[in-house]
């Protein structure tokens, strides 16, 4: 086999100068960070206008040494955490956990080292400004890197060659889905399959590179970094030979799987008298993991409440006026073990919406919304009372949308797994949701969301589910 040629300079130049820009902005980040909070403890008048005594400053020295070890430990603590590899693809929520985390782990080794060094005295009142700051800091910087580094994508600077394997609609969704995100910085070749797709496909307005067999010597000939396995099941073999005959190639593999078990299962290893099992199905959602989710759903929810009590008043008044009928509107959901429950909403349609047509999906432009319906529902306000639902333990705040009964006896029959999502409870917001699937969209697509969430649970998961959340419904990506 040739070997492999030289990346292109542009491909090289960005799995170089994109994570030296990462660690000098999170360099600058954590040095500002103890300089600031030096400045605004010990020279400025921010926290005697708080009512804190004057206190007289200590030498600047002693910080600047102390910034000094601390930029190093904190750098190497991000390293550890794989933050500095090239041709990261981090959302904005798993950046801002990623740092909280890390960076929380070096003030606790900044205050250990400070508290074992008895040379200098370092005050209290700074240590939580640099944690604070220092997570503001270098999370801002991370998205003013991203930012510019989904600029250069989209001038055609640092692009990764990239072909994907398979002619169908598996592999057709892959090409739709990097084609609508030219920021992902992948510079797409062509498909190779035995035969072009079909010409209804989006997929058809790429080469076809011939059939997989040739794709290895592509691969080598054009410095291809990146290839997108679409194959189903029972063409796995094929699989094997590609790798197999890509060996030595300096390529990148990612397979899209098609099997909804391999989707959403968490496959664990489990031993009992040496005798090896693997666990494709369990609930990661027991003993202290539920207990932890429930004091989260409860101190959230009635945080919420108390301070949009305002709000939700001022709402309910607006919906009084809009039209006659409830300010609320109870209708019968399927919760955690099909049990039925009442949802709370803010009512946003007429009281008379499903008298002629029945149980229908709701749409966009409803003729049958109120006045102050549209907007309740483009920003997602009509959900607030189901805090209530959370309160009261019916809901959690993440979890799986609750359908209504008429729907769940439609799915079950007809999508496989559907009953799978009430081994949970239901919720405000879910994984299916923040990923763009709400309302009226593929019930078979939601229910993959919904079942590697229940597989995969963590509380982790479920902040990063909130933090999407809140993005969301500040852009007003209405649920129709």
């Amino acid at each position: 086999m040739a070997p492999n040629p030289p990346d292109p300079p542009s491909r090289r130049q960005g799995d170089l100068v994109i994570p030296l820009i990462r660690v000098a902005i999170d360099a600058v980040a954590i040095e500002g960070s103890f300089l600031l909070s030096y400045w605004l403890r010990f020279r400025s008048l921010f926290f005697e206008r708080l009512g804190f005594d004057a206190v007289v400053s200590p030498p600047m020295e002693g910080y600047l040494a102390g910034s000094a070890v601390m930029v190093v430990v904190w750098l190497l603590l991000f390293r550890a955490s794989k933050v500095y590899r090239p041709r990261r693809r981090v959302s904005l929520s798993d950046e801002f956990i990623s740092i909280v985390r890390w960076g929380t782990a070096g003030m606790l080794i900044l205050m250990s080292a400070a508290f074992l060094y008895r040379g200098f005295s370092y005050s209290r009142i700074v240590f939580v400004l640099i944690w604070v700051l220092s997570i503001l800091l270098i999370f801002s910087g991370r998205a003013l890197v991203a930012s510019l580094e989904r600029k250069m994508h989209r001038r055609g600077r640092f692009l990764r060659t990239a072909v994907i394997i398979g002619n169908d609609a598996l592999a057709n969704d892959v090409f739709v889905r990097l084609h609508r995100h030219p920021s992902f910085g992948f510079d797409i070749a062509g498909y190779f399959a035995d035969a072009p797709c079909d010409p209804d496909l989006k997929l058809s307005g790429l080469a076809h590179l011939g059939p997989v067999t040739n794709a290895a010597q592509f691969i080598g000939s054009r410095g291809v970094s990146v290839v997108f396995i679409a194959l189903r099941a029972g063409e796995h073999q094929r699989l094997f030979d590609l790798v197999s005959d890509s060996e030595g190639l300096d390529v990148q593999f990612m397979m899209i799987p098609d099997v909804l078990e391999v989707l959403t299962s968490h496959v664990q290893l489990t031993e009992y008298e040496g005798l090896p099992f693997l666990t494709l199905k369990s609930n990661p959602l027991t003993g202290w993991g539920s207990v932890a989710k429930r004091l989260m759903d409860l101190c959230v929810s009635a945080v919420l409440l108390l301070a949009f009590s305002p709000i939700l008043l001022f709402i309910a008044f607006l919906v009084h006026l809009s039209s006659p009928g409830s300010v609320f509107y109870r209708q019968e959901r399927v919760g955690i073990d099909g049990r039925p429950f009442s949802i709370l909403k803010f009512r946003s349609m007429r009281t008379d919406a499903e008298v002629v047509t029945g149980p229908i999906w709701a749409r966009k432009d409803d003729p049958r919304r109120t006045r102050i319906g549209t907007f309740l529902r483009t920003t997602s306000m009509d959900e607030l009372p189901q805090l209530i639902n959370v309160l009261r333990g019916e809901m959690s705040l993440v979890g799986p949308r609750p359908e209504r009964p008429y729907f769940v006896e439609q799915f079950r029959a007809k999508v496989p797994k559907y009953l799978d999502r009430h081994r949970v409870k239901t919720g405000m917001t879910g994984w299916a949701q923040v990923n763009g699937l709400r309302g009226d969209t593929s019930i078979e697509e939601r229910i993959k969301f919904d079942l590697y969430y229940i597989e995969n649970w963590s509380f982790t998961l479920d902040i990063k589910i909130l933090l999407r959340t809140v993005r969301a419904a500040l852009t007003f990506r209405e649920a129709h």
